[in-house]
């Protein structure tokens, strides 16, 4: 099994909620990360695509070793394959929907793509703090977006007021239920939010890039890390599969992603089991461990206003309690659901869980 899947993030919002200019700042702090664009043009001229890559046809280089073709929702799969390829090296591809365009037609394309290489990133969608109300007039879809996705940003939220604010996130919260809400001034958002970031040879992780010193700004609110927190733990004590998919079908407001490893213990004593999720997505991916190494789970797990001692207390909880509390031999049928099906198995449900 490959675990080195390129995510697949689906960027979406309306004509002016500042996609775009989310995206180029993504692009100027990819530093080490190979960033794929596709942006989904519907109309003859392909303005968005032009301001992303100066051009549009076929794909272009970005020249900072990212990639970018300018497509119809028909050419989805065909780019898809393309940006794919291992000769691509790509770390992330990210579908810049058109201002009109449908996003749950374009999340479902992704979901049903049969490219083994790719996986779905999550849907991220931009509102403008400023123009909510009115766009939500103008485009009364934008309540059936909403609840779809995965991460929203509220951008432009310098140009209102903290009243305001507080009004566009609790209609915002209203209607995308658990998904994650974050403010952004000119779409600046830690691209850790969507994806992990390569870290150049040479570079100590963490310390300030050229891309930084050049981009960067005075304004300490140009580098968002306090819009999202970070829990890392790991636990020598295998995992009960039942109670880890209790805690990952109700996982807290504010949990956007999940990644690591899993050890399941006597329920699968030759395999490791990869975890990703984004929002409701769920997947895993079984591995066999590798020779000598320390069998342990080890979990990150990325959100806003998410709380770190609760979240440690709950899967601590899913450790195994000794012999007696070993997993029935249909303990692993909640996870297996979850597992990418190859030609030869039966199709069973999988790919987006329950709840996110």
């Amino acid at each position: 099994m490959s675990t080195q899947q390129i995510p697949v993030v689906v960027l979406a919002g309306f004509l002016g909620a500042g996609k775009t200019t989310l995206l180029n700042h993504v692009l100027r702090s990819a530093r080490g990360t190979r960033i794929g664009v596709m942006v989904n043009d519907f109309g003859d001229i392909g303005i968005d695509a032009m301001t992303v890559a100066g051009q549009v046809g076929s794909t272009v280089s970005l020249g900072n070793g990212c990639l970018c073709c300018a497509v119809d929702a028909s050419e989805l799969d065909e780019y898809l394959e393309v940006l794919a390829r291992p000769s691509s090296r790509l770390d992330v591809i990210v579908i810049e929907a058109s201002g009109l365009a449908e996003p749950q037609e374009l999340v479902r394309m992704v979901l049903a793509s049969e490219n083994e290489r790719i996986v779905y990133g999550g849907l991220v969608q931009v509102v403008d703090a400023a123009e909510f109300s009115a766009t939500r007039q103008r485009h009364p879809e934008t309540d059936r977006h909403l609840p779809i996705a995965d991460l929203v940003v509220v951008n432009k939220a310098d140009r209102v007021s903290e009243d305001e604010l507080r009004a566009v996130h609790g209609t915002v919260r209203g209607l995308a239920g658990k998904a994650v809400v974050v403010d952004a001034r000119h779409g600046r958002i830690d691209p850790e939010l969507l994806f992990d970031r390569v870290v150049p040879d040479g570079e100590i992780e963490g310390q300030m890039s050229i891309e930084d010193i050049l981009y960067g700004e005075d304004d300490p609110q140009a580098h968002p890390h306090a819009e999202y927190e970070t829990v890392s733990l790991a636990a020598s004590v295998p995992l009960h599969p039942r109670r880890l998919m209790a805690f990952l079908d109700g996982r807290p407001e504010g949990l956007y992603r999940i990644k690591g490893f899993v050890d399941f213990g006597a329920a699968d004593p030759a395999n490791r089991y990869a975890v990703h999720a984004v929002g409701r997505f769920l997947r895993f991916y079984p591995e066999p461990w590798p020779e000598g190494e320390e069998r342990l789970t080890q979990l990150v797990l990325i959100g806003s206003g998410i709380d770190a001692a609760g979240l440690r207390k709950e899967l601590a909880a899913c450790e195994l309690n000794g012999p007696q509390d070993a997993p029935d031999e249909h303990g692993m049928w909640g996870v297996l659901r979850y597992v990418q099906r190859t030609e030869d198995q039966p199709d069973e449900p999988q790919g987006v869980s329950g709840q996110g």
